[in-house]
């Protein structure tokens, strides 16, 4: 076996099986999640309920609070943006992709700002702020919770946010040892780029399917 092998299984060394095989398919349906949502596909949300229910018992189970957080609100805005994204505005066409509004951009700031609150809050009442993965974690939990908002309610920004999350997630969930996970967020900010591009080409238009 390779280096690189060893190196990557040793991380899970103590860890127990059953947890490896959920990360996986938690990655692997998180993948097809992001995938589905660049090509604006409805298959994005009860894939994401698969890999966020997932990964809330995973991070409970490693105390993983901010994560866990994330992911449970993943599954409640996921059934949210199903119903959204479902909606039609006229007979044959569903609602477009579209840029936020002010007001939109407002309740964005005020999203983050809570959610930081809210997780740091967490974090001590649970006597788990005790390390610098606890701030950079309440810090991309606000980023993820607001790209998310916006990607339940098809606004194309939504993409900027899962970048610059994505960025800051590979390098700390490889420090937890996440191995699989940090891989799938790799693969997240590749694929959010070319979301964002795919987003923009279809900007104020009108789907008639949401299958494709």
């Amino acid at each position: 076996m390779s280096p690189i092998f060893d190196w990557i299984f040793a991380q899970y060394e103590g860890i127990a099986t059953h947890l490896i095989i959920l990360e996986m398919f938690g990655v692997f349906f998180g993948f097809l999640s992001v995938w589905y949502s660049m090509r604006e596909n409805i298959l994005v949300f009860p894939t994401g309920i698969i890999s966020t229910g997932i990964f809330v018992y995973i991070l409970l189970v490693f105390g993983l609070l901010g994560d866990m957080l994330i992911n449970a609100y993943y599954f409640t805005m996921s059934i949210y943006g199903w119903y959204v994204w479902t909606r039609k505005v006229d007979a044959t066409h569903f609602i477009p992709i579209t840029k936020t509004t002010s007001k939109e951009r407002k309740w964005s700031a005020i999203l983050f700002v809570a959610t930081i609150v809210f997780v740091m809050v967490v974090y001590l009442f649970f006597d788990k702020l005790d390390s610098w993965t606890s701030y950079v974690d309440s810090f991309t939990t606000a980023i993820f919770f607001v790209g998310m908002w916006l990607m339940a309610r098809k606004k194309i920004e939504n993409w900027i946010y899962w970048i610059i999350g994505d960025i800051i997630s590979v390098p700390l969930y490889l420090y937890k040892g996440l191995i699989f996970t940090s891989l799938q967020y790799f693969l997240f900010t590749i694929i959010a780029i070319f979301g964002y591009l795919a987003w923009k080409k279809s900007l104020n238009k009108s789907p008639q399917t949401l299958l494709k």
